[in-house]
C-alpha cells in the first residue's frame, strides 16, 4: 500500500530555526492562510495522487493535528479519523528545547553534539539513537493494523526528525538520517514493501502539497 510521510505546517519556532521538540505551538497564521488558499486544483490533484484515504494518523502535537484538520478536513473525510501516535512526537531537545544555534553558541554540550555530527545525545533530553527506536517501532506498529489489501494511502502527518527516523529504518534504497530532510508541509509518498524478508518503504518520492 502507499503511504504517505507529510511533515507539519510551519511555526514560529521553525521560522526562528529554533529546536522544537515537545514544545507544543501552532501553525502561524501564515500557514494555515497558506493551506486554507491552497487552490481547489491544487487539492484536488493531491487527493487524487493519493487516491482513497486509508487511514490518517498524527503526532499529538498542536502543529500536527492543526495540519492534518487543514489538509484532510472532516467535511471531505468524515470517515477517516484521525488516530494519534504519540510515539511519532518530536524528539526531546531537552536543555536546548526551543532554542537556536546563537542562543546556543558558546555552550560546550551544544558544541559536543555539532561535532558529533548530530548523532550525540542531547542533554536532559531524549538519546539519538533511543529516539529513532521509539519512531522506527511506533511506525511499524501502526503499518502492521494494515494490510497490503488496503485500498488507498495511509497518511502519517509528523514532525522533520519522526519522517528521518522512519526513513532511515525502512526507506530503500538506504540512505543516512540527515539524507531525508524536508520542509513544512512536504515529505515523501512511497509504497510498503518487503526485502530480504523484512519490512522497508520502497519507490520513495519527495512531495510538497502547496
Amino acid at each position: 500500500m502507499r503511504i504517505l510521510l507529510l511533515r507539519h505546517g510551519e511555526t514560529a519556532g521553525n521560522l526562528e530555526k529554533r529546536y522544537v521538540g515537545r514544545t507544543d505551538e501552532g501553525l502561524t497564521e501564515a500557514a494555515i492562510q497558506a493551506l486554507r488558499q491552497t487552490s481547489e486544483k491544487r487539492k484536488q490533484l493531491l487527493y487524487g495522487l493519493l487516491g482513497p484515504v486509508a487511514a490518517v494518523y498524527a503526532s499529538p502535537m498542536r502543529r500536527c493535528l492543526e495540519t492534518a484538520a487543514l489538509v484532510f478536513p472532516e467535511k471531505d473525510f468524515s470517515g477517516v479519523p484521525v488516530r494519534l501516535v504519540p510515539g511519532l512526537s518530536e524528539c526531546d531537545f531537552g536543555r536546548f528545547e526551543y532554542k537556536n544555534y546563537r542562543e546556543l553558541s558558546g555552550d560546550a554540550d551544544y558544541q559536543r553534539f555539532i561535532d558529533s555530527g548530530g548523532t550525540d545525545g542531547f542533554p536532559e533530553g531524549e538519546a539519538v539513537a533511543q529516539f529513532k527506536r521509539r519512531c522506527a517501532d511506533a511506525f511499524r506498529q501502526e503499518v502492521r493494523t494494515l494490510t497490503e489489501k488496503t485500498d488507498g494511502t495511509a497518511v502519517f502527518v509528523i514532525h522533520g526528525g519522526s519522517i528521518m527516523a522512519v526513513l532511515e529504518a525502512f526507506g530503500r534504497p538506504e540512505r543516512e538520517y540527515y539524507s531525508w530532510q524536508t520542509g513544512c508541509l512536504s515529505g515523501y509518498l512511497c509504497r510498503t514493501g518487503e526485502e530480504n524478508g523484512h519490512f522497508c518503504l520502497t519507490d520513495v518520492a519527495e512531495i510538497s502539497i502547496i
